[in-house]
């Protein structure tokens, strides 16, 4: 399994176009449409809000393939 290091520009950044930002997918809308399919995880629970706020020592995990590391702002 891959593991992605982002880092944020601000505070936060929306789970949909988080998975755009790394690859997983190309639009927010197939962001949108993975998140509501329930092939998302955020620290190990399924998370079906598509625009949840994800922070900095969050981890996402996409079914199957890669384990985001969500890092803070440089």
């Amino acid at each position: 399994m891959e593991t992605v290091e982002f880092e944020l520009e601000g505070e936060h950044v929306e789970l949909n176009q988080l998975l755009k930002l790394v690859g997983l997918c190309d639009s927010g809308g197939a962001g949108k449409a993975l998140v509501a399919e329930g092939r998302v995880r955020v620290d190990g629970a399924v998370e079906l809000r598509k625009t949840c706020k994800i922070r900095a020592g969050q981890r996402v995990q996409f079914e199957g393939g890669a384990t985001i590391r969500v890092l803070p702002p440089a």
